[in-house]
Protein backbone atom coordinates (compact mmCIF):
# COMPACT_ATOMS: atom_id res chain seq x y z
CA UNK A 1 0.00 0.00 0.00
CA UNK A 2 1.06 3.51 -0.24
CA UNK A 3 2.80 5.25 2.23
CA UNK A 4 -0.02 5.72 5.12
CA UNK A 5 -2.50 9.17 4.07
CA UNK A 6 -2.73 8.15 0.35
CA UNK A 7 -6.67 7.87 0.03
CA UNK A 8 -6.56 5.66 -3.47
CA UNK A 9 -6.64 2.23 -3.02
CA UNK A 10 -6.55 -0.21 -5.90
CA UNK A 11 -9.87 -2.41 -6.01
CA UNK A 12 -8.45 -5.26 -7.25
CA UNK A 13 -6.04 -7.66 -5.67
CA UNK A 14 -3.05 -8.39 -7.39
CA UNK A 15 0.95 -10.01 -5.96
CA UNK A 16 2.48 -8.30 -4.28
CA UNK A 17 5.48 -6.17 -5.72
CA UNK A 18 9.15 -5.35 -5.51
CA UNK A 19 10.11 -6.60 -1.69
CA UNK A 20 11.88 -3.79 -0.05
CA UNK A 21 14.60 -5.44 2.41
CA UNK A 22 14.14 -5.76 5.40
CA UNK A 23 16.98 -5.34 8.68
CA UNK A 24 16.92 -8.42 11.14
CA UNK A 25 18.16 -7.70 14.55
CA UNK A 26 19.35 -10.08 16.96
CA UNK A 27 17.20 -11.39 19.91
CA UNK A 28 18.71 -8.96 23.03
CA UNK A 29 16.30 -10.71 25.43
CA UNK A 30 16.56 -13.82 26.90
CA UNK A 31 14.09 -16.05 28.97
CA UNK A 32 16.16 -18.25 31.13
CA UNK A 33 13.35 -20.46 32.39
CA UNK A 34 12.20 -21.13 29.21
CA UNK A 35 13.53 -22.27 26.03
CA UNK A 36 11.08 -20.36 23.54
CA UNK A 37 11.32 -18.99 20.19
CA UNK A 38 9.10 -15.70 20.06
CA UNK A 39 8.82 -13.73 16.83
CA UNK A 40 11.69 -11.10 15.88
CA UNK A 41 12.82 -9.76 12.66
CA UNK A 42 11.34 -6.66 13.59
CA UNK A 43 10.78 -4.18 10.52
CA UNK A 44 11.88 -0.99 10.81
CA UNK A 45 9.85 0.81 7.55
CA UNK A 46 8.42 3.82 8.28
CA UNK A 47 5.20 2.48 6.92
CA UNK A 48 3.45 0.78 3.46
CA UNK A 49 5.43 1.07 0.76
CA UNK A 50 3.08 -0.66 -1.78
CA UNK A 51 -0.76 -1.52 -1.65
CA UNK A 52 -0.41 -4.75 -2.18
CA UNK A 53 3.54 -4.91 -0.72
CA UNK A 54 0.27 -6.23 1.86
CA UNK A 55 -7.02 -9.44 14.92
CA UNK A 56 -13.27 -9.85 20.64
CA UNK A 57 -13.91 -10.66 23.50
CA UNK A 58 -18.88 -15.19 25.11
CA UNK A 59 -19.35 -18.99 26.01
CA UNK A 60 -20.63 -20.66 28.33
CA UNK A 61 -18.30 -23.15 30.23
CA UNK A 62 -18.11 -26.74 30.46
CA UNK A 63 -19.02 -28.52 33.63
CA UNK A 64 -15.52 -30.34 33.09
CA UNK A 65 -13.09 -29.38 35.26
CA UNK A 66 -9.57 -27.97 35.07
CA UNK A 67 -6.57 -30.55 35.24
CA UNK A 68 -4.41 -29.77 38.64
CA UNK A 69 -1.14 -29.97 39.37
CA UNK A 70 0.46 -30.28 43.01
CA UNK A 71 2.61 -27.30 41.90
CA UNK A 72 -0.12 -24.96 40.88
CA UNK A 73 -2.51 -22.39 42.57
CA UNK A 74 -6.27 -22.16 43.03
CA UNK A 75 -8.82 -22.98 40.29
CA UNK A 76 -11.14 -19.78 38.91
CA UNK A 77 -14.59 -19.51 39.51
CA UNK A 78 -17.03 -20.17 37.01
CA UNK A 79 -16.60 -17.74 34.24
CA UNK A 80 -19.38 -15.11 33.70
CA UNK A 81 -20.06 -13.88 30.05
CA UNK A 82 -18.56 -11.12 28.04
CA UNK A 83 -19.45 -9.39 24.94
CA UNK A 84 -18.59 -10.91 22.12
CA UNK A 85 -18.89 -11.82 18.43
CA UNK A 86 -20.11 -14.91 16.85
CA UNK A 87 -17.22 -17.64 15.59
CA UNK A 88 -16.65 -19.80 12.34
CA UNK A 89 -16.83 -23.47 11.74
CA UNK A 90 -13.78 -24.84 12.44
CA UNK A 91 -11.88 -27.73 10.32
CA UNK A 92 -14.56 -29.87 11.53
CA UNK A 93 -17.49 -28.08 10.37
CA UNK A 94 -18.59 -27.74 13.85
CA UNK A 95 -19.66 -24.31 14.86
CA UNK A 96 -17.47 -22.81 17.64
CA UNK A 97 -18.65 -20.00 19.90
CA UNK A 98 -22.27 -18.43 20.64
CA UNK A 99 -24.64 -18.34 17.39
CA UNK A 100 -27.81 -16.37 18.05
CA UNK A 101 -30.35 -17.17 16.44
CA UNK A 102 -30.61 -15.01 13.26
CA UNK A 103 -27.15 -15.67 12.21
CA UNK A 104 -26.54 -17.33 8.73
CA UNK A 105 -24.99 -20.52 8.85
CA UNK A 106 -21.30 -19.76 9.31
CA UNK A 107 -19.43 -21.28 5.77
CA UNK A 108 -17.76 -24.51 5.37
CA UNK A 109 -13.94 -24.19 4.76
CA UNK A 110 -14.63 -24.98 1.14
CA UNK A 111 -16.77 -22.34 0.96
CA UNK A 112 -14.37 -19.39 2.21
CA UNK A 113 -13.47 -16.57 -0.87
CA UNK A 114 -11.00 -14.86 1.15
CA UNK A 115 -8.25 -15.85 3.89
CA UNK A 116 -6.24 -13.44 5.86
CA UNK A 117 -3.21 -14.91 7.20
CA UNK A 118 -1.93 -13.30 10.38
CA UNK A 119 1.72 -12.90 12.00
CA UNK A 120 1.24 -12.80 15.74
CA UNK A 121 3.89 -10.50 17.39
CA UNK A 122 4.67 -7.11 16.26
CA UNK A 123 1.55 -7.47 14.13
CA UNK A 124 -1.22 -7.88 16.07
CA UNK A 125 0.17 -7.49 19.72
CA UNK A 126 3.21 -5.70 20.79
CA UNK A 127 5.35 -8.56 22.84
CA UNK A 128 8.60 -9.28 21.84
CA UNK A 129 9.73 -5.88 20.99
CA UNK A 130 8.88 -4.02 24.31
CA UNK A 131 11.40 -6.58 25.84
CA UNK A 132 14.33 -5.54 23.22
CA UNK A 133 13.14 -2.14 23.52
CA UNK A 134 13.09 -1.79 20.42
CA UNK A 135 9.21 -0.48 20.47
CA UNK A 136 10.17 1.98 22.40
CA UNK A 137 13.36 3.71 20.85
CA UNK A 138 11.02 3.62 17.60
CA UNK A 139 8.43 5.14 18.98
CA UNK A 140 9.52 7.52 21.64
CA UNK A 141 8.00 5.73 24.79
CA UNK A 142 9.33 5.26 27.93
CA UNK A 143 12.01 2.13 27.50
CA UNK A 144 12.13 1.13 31.64
CA UNK A 145 8.47 0.85 31.50
CA UNK A 146 8.09 -0.85 28.30
CA UNK A 147 10.39 -3.20 29.71
CA UNK A 148 8.99 -3.68 32.84
CA UNK A 149 5.39 -4.25 30.96
CA UNK A 150 7.04 -6.69 28.55
CA UNK A 151 8.41 -8.76 31.60
CA UNK A 152 4.74 -8.43 33.61
CA UNK A 153 2.95 -9.33 29.96
CA UNK A 154 5.99 -12.57 29.62
CA UNK A 155 5.29 -13.94 32.88
CA UNK A 156 1.56 -13.81 33.02
CA UNK A 157 1.84 -15.76 29.08
CA UNK A 158 3.58 -18.80 30.83
CA UNK A 159 1.85 -18.81 33.91
CA UNK A 160 -1.25 -19.54 31.93
CA UNK A 161 0.61 -21.62 29.93
CA UNK A 162 2.34 -23.75 32.73
CA UNK A 163 -0.65 -23.54 35.14
CA UNK A 164 -3.89 -24.43 32.90
CA UNK A 165 -2.59 -25.77 29.49
CA UNK A 166 0.09 -28.41 30.18
CA UNK A 167 3.33 -26.68 28.73
CA UNK A 168 5.19 -28.07 31.40
CA UNK A 169 4.36 -31.33 29.73
CA UNK A 170 4.45 -30.05 26.11
CA UNK A 171 6.80 -27.92 25.61
CA UNK A 172 9.03 -30.42 24.27
CA UNK A 173 6.41 -32.15 22.03
CA UNK A 174 4.94 -28.81 20.22
CA UNK A 175 3.04 -29.54 17.55
CA UNK A 176 2.01 -27.15 14.82
CA UNK A 177 -1.78 -27.55 14.40
CA UNK A 178 -4.22 -28.73 17.94
CA UNK A 179 -5.40 -31.64 16.15
CA UNK A 180 -1.99 -32.79 15.11
CA UNK A 181 -2.38 -36.07 17.36
CA UNK A 182 -6.07 -36.02 17.30
CA UNK A 183 -5.60 -39.42 15.91
CA UNK A 184 -3.99 -40.95 19.05
CA UNK A 185 -7.25 -39.92 21.10
CA UNK A 186 -9.81 -42.51 21.87
CA UNK A 187 -12.46 -40.26 23.38
CA UNK A 188 -12.42 -40.85 26.82
CA UNK A 189 -14.80 -39.32 29.03
CA UNK A 190 -11.90 -36.58 31.06
CA UNK A 191 -14.62 -35.21 33.04
CA UNK A 192 -12.90 -37.23 36.09
CA UNK A 193 -9.35 -38.13 34.31
CA UNK A 194 -6.38 -36.97 36.41
CA UNK A 195 -3.35 -35.79 34.28
CA UNK A 196 -1.53 -35.00 37.01
CA UNK A 197 -1.47 -38.97 38.27
CA UNK A 198 -1.77 -40.80 34.91
CA UNK A 199 2.11 -41.11 34.81
CA UNK A 200 3.14 -39.16 31.35
CA UNK A 201 6.70 -37.64 31.01
CA UNK A 202 7.94 -35.80 28.60
CA UNK A 203 10.77 -38.93 27.34
CA UNK A 204 14.18 -37.54 26.84
CA UNK A 205 14.75 -36.81 22.74
CA UNK A 206 10.91 -35.83 23.00
CA UNK A 207 11.24 -33.66 20.64
CA UNK A 208 12.48 -36.54 17.75
CA UNK A 209 9.10 -38.60 18.81
CA UNK A 210 6.28 -35.61 18.41
CA UNK A 211 7.88 -33.06 16.35
CA UNK A 212 6.95 -34.67 12.63
CA UNK A 213 9.98 -37.16 12.58
CA UNK A 214 7.35 -40.33 11.92
CA UNK A 215 8.85 -41.83 15.22
CA UNK A 216 6.29 -42.10 17.77
CA UNK A 217 6.08 -43.38 21.46
CA UNK A 218 4.35 -46.15 22.64
CA UNK A 219 0.76 -46.14 22.07
CA UNK A 220 -0.39 -45.43 25.78
CA UNK A 221 2.16 -42.54 25.60
CA UNK A 222 1.13 -41.09 22.33
CA UNK A 223 -3.05 -40.91 23.65
CA UNK A 224 -1.86 -39.42 26.84
CA UNK A 225 -0.39 -36.72 24.75
CA UNK A 226 -3.11 -36.49 22.82
CA UNK A 227 -5.69 -36.46 26.12
CA UNK A 228 -3.08 -32.98 26.80
CA UNK A 229 -4.39 -31.58 23.81
CA UNK A 230 -7.92 -32.21 23.58
CA UNK A 231 -7.82 -30.89 27.07
CA UNK A 232 -6.18 -27.15 25.93
CA UNK A 233 -8.99 -27.25 23.33
CA UNK A 234 -11.75 -27.52 24.97
CA UNK A 235 -9.94 -25.10 27.69
CA UNK A 236 -9.52 -22.71 24.95
CA UNK A 237 -12.97 -23.01 23.74
CA UNK A 238 -14.79 -22.65 27.44
CA UNK A 239 -12.66 -19.59 27.94
CA UNK A 240 -11.91 -17.80 24.28
CA UNK A 241 -14.18 -14.97 25.45
CA UNK A 242 -13.76 -15.05 29.19
CA UNK A 243 -10.07 -15.37 29.93
CA UNK A 244 -10.37 -13.46 33.31
CA UNK A 245 -12.98 -16.38 34.54
CA UNK A 246 -9.75 -18.93 33.81
CA UNK A 247 -7.34 -16.63 35.60
CA UNK A 248 -9.37 -15.62 38.63
CA UNK A 249 -8.59 -13.45 40.91
CA UNK A 250 -6.59 -12.13 41.65
CA UNK A 251 -5.02 -12.67 38.36
CA UNK A 252 -7.56 -11.30 36.57
CA UNK A 253 -7.46 -8.41 38.03
CA UNK A 254 -3.48 -8.27 37.50
CA UNK A 255 -4.35 -8.99 34.14
CA UNK A 256 -6.71 -6.05 33.19
CA UNK A 257 -4.44 -3.69 34.50
CA UNK A 258 -1.39 -4.90 32.45
CA UNK A 259 -4.12 -5.03 29.65
CA UNK A 260 -4.98 -1.37 30.30
CA UNK A 261 -1.14 -0.20 30.67
CA UNK A 262 -0.12 -1.43 27.76
CA UNK A 263 -2.78 0.04 25.51
CA UNK A 264 -1.57 3.57 26.60
CA UNK A 265 1.89 2.49 25.92
CA UNK A 266 1.15 2.10 22.77
CA UNK A 267 -1.28 4.22 21.49
CA UNK A 268 -3.81 1.48 21.42
CA UNK A 269 -2.29 -0.55 18.84
CA UNK A 270 -4.16 -3.74 20.11
CA UNK A 271 -7.71 -1.73 20.15
CA UNK A 272 -7.00 -0.89 15.92
CA UNK A 273 -5.48 -4.62 15.23
CA UNK A 274 -8.87 -5.98 16.71
CA UNK A 275 -10.59 -3.53 14.48
CA UNK A 276 -9.27 -5.06 11.10
CA UNK A 277 -9.85 -8.65 12.58
CA UNK A 278 -13.77 -7.81 13.54
CA UNK A 279 -14.25 -6.43 9.94
CA UNK A 280 -12.92 -9.60 8.09
CA UNK A 281 -14.88 -11.80 11.19
CA UNK A 282 -18.38 -9.91 10.12
CA UNK A 283 -17.53 -11.08 6.50
CA UNK A 284 -19.88 -14.04 5.44
CA UNK A 285 -16.64 -15.85 3.44
CA UNK A 286 -13.87 -14.24 4.93
CA UNK A 287 -11.58 -15.70 7.68
CA UNK A 288 -9.17 -15.16 9.84
CA UNK A 289 -5.99 -17.45 10.31
CA UNK A 290 -2.68 -16.72 12.68
CA UNK A 291 0.40 -18.10 11.67
CA UNK A 292 3.17 -17.77 14.34
CA UNK A 293 6.43 -18.43 15.01
CA UNK A 294 5.89 -19.11 18.75
CA UNK A 295 5.11 -22.83 20.16
CA UNK A 296 1.33 -23.60 19.97
CA UNK A 297 1.21 -23.69 23.81
CA UNK A 298 2.95 -20.38 24.40
CA UNK A 299 0.74 -19.23 21.18
CA UNK A 300 -3.10 -19.98 22.73
CA UNK A 301 -1.86 -18.46 26.22
CA UNK A 302 -1.02 -15.47 24.04
CA UNK A 303 -4.25 -15.14 22.17
CA UNK A 304 -6.36 -15.40 25.52
CA UNK A 305 -4.30 -13.02 27.21
CA UNK A 306 -4.71 -10.57 24.31
CA UNK A 307 -8.41 -10.98 23.64
CA UNK A 308 -8.08 -12.45 20.40
CA UNK A 309 -9.86 -15.53 21.57
CA UNK A 310 -12.99 -14.52 19.06
CA UNK A 311 -10.98 -13.63 16.29
CA UNK A 312 -8.97 -16.87 15.88
CA UNK A 313 -10.69 -19.70 16.84
CA UNK A 314 -8.41 -23.02 17.53
CA UNK A 315 -8.57 -24.60 14.24
CA UNK A 316 -7.48 -21.46 12.97
CA UNK A 317 -4.10 -21.27 15.07
CA UNK A 318 -0.69 -22.40 13.94
CA UNK A 319 2.85 -22.71 14.86
CA UNK A 320 5.69 -22.53 13.31
CA UNK A 321 8.49 -22.76 15.22
CA UNK A 322 9.69 -26.31 14.14
CA UNK A 323 8.17 -26.35 10.22
CA UNK A 324 8.48 -22.66 9.62
CA UNK A 325 5.58 -20.13 7.90
CA UNK A 326 6.15 -21.68 4.35
CA UNK A 327 5.40 -25.11 5.49
CA UNK A 328 2.21 -23.80 7.81
CA UNK A 329 0.77 -21.94 4.48
CA UNK A 330 0.32 -24.62 2.62
CA UNK A 331 -1.37 -25.68 4.78
CA UNK A 332 -3.66 -23.25 5.23
CA UNK A 333 -3.92 -23.24 1.26
CA UNK A 334 -4.50 -27.10 0.87
CA UNK A 335 -7.13 -27.13 3.85
CA UNK A 336 -9.27 -24.00 1.97
CA UNK A 337 -8.25 -24.62 -1.31
CA UNK A 338 -6.67 -22.96 -4.33
CA UNK A 339 -10.25 -20.74 -5.40
CA UNK A 340 -9.85 -18.80 -2.07
CA UNK A 341 -7.47 -15.68 -2.17
CA UNK A 342 -5.09 -15.62 0.65
CA UNK A 343 -3.51 -12.28 1.65
CA UNK A 344 -0.69 -12.50 4.22
CA UNK A 345 -0.23 -9.73 6.73
CA UNK A 346 2.89 -9.20 8.79
CA UNK A 347 5.68 -7.46 9.76
CA UNK A 348 8.58 -9.81 9.28
CA UNK A 349 10.80 -11.03 6.11
CA UNK A 350 9.91 -14.14 6.73
CA UNK A 351 6.42 -14.11 5.68
CA UNK A 352 6.40 -11.25 3.19
CA UNK A 353 9.28 -13.73 1.36
CA UNK A 354 6.72 -16.96 1.71
CA UNK A 355 4.40 -14.32 0.34
CA UNK A 356 5.95 -13.32 -2.77
CA UNK A 357 7.03 -17.34 -3.57
CA UNK A 358 3.42 -18.18 -3.24
CA UNK A 359 1.99 -15.01 -5.23
CA UNK A 360 0.00 -14.15 -2.44
CA UNK A 361 -0.54 -10.25 -1.71
CA UNK A 362 1.37 -8.94 1.40
CA UNK A 363 0.14 -6.02 4.03
CA UNK A 364 3.28 -4.74 5.63
CA UNK A 365 2.56 -4.16 9.39
CA UNK A 366 5.54 -1.48 10.73
CA UNK A 367 3.42 0.92 12.66
CA UNK A 368 -0.02 1.54 14.00
CA UNK A 369 -1.00 3.85 10.82
CA UNK A 370 -0.69 0.46 9.11
CA UNK A 371 -3.09 -1.34 11.16
CA UNK A 372 -4.98 1.79 10.35
CA UNK A 373 -5.11 1.58 6.82
CA UNK A 374 -6.01 -1.60 6.75
CA UNK A 375 -9.05 -1.55 8.69
CA UNK A 376 -10.17 1.80 6.28
CA UNK A 377 -9.11 -0.48 3.16
CA UNK A 378 -11.38 -3.36 4.69
CA UNK A 379 -14.08 -0.41 5.26
CA UNK A 380 -13.65 -0.01 1.78
CA UNK A 381 -14.28 -3.19 0.65
CA UNK A 382 -11.05 -2.81 -1.55
CA UNK A 383 -9.61 -5.97 0.56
Amino acid sequence: MAAYGQTQYSPALQPAGPYASYTHHTQGYSMPSYNIKTEDGLSHSPGQTGLLGYSNFSSTPSSQSLYSYSHTHGYPPTPGKEEGVPTRRGSDGKLRGRKRASDPAPPLDSDIERVFIWDLDETIIIFHSLLTGTFSTRFGKDSSKAVSLGLWMEEMIFNLADSRLFFNDLEECDQVHIDDVASDDNGQDLSTYNFGSDGFQSPAGAGSLCLGSGVHGGVDWMRKLAFRYRRVKEIYNTYKNNVGGLLGSPKREEWLQLRREMEVLTDLWLTQALKALALINSRPNCVNVLVTTTQLIPALSKVLLYGLGSAFPIENIYSATKTGKESCFERVSQRFGRRAVYVVIGDGAEEETVAKKKNMPFWRVSCRADLEALSHALELDYL
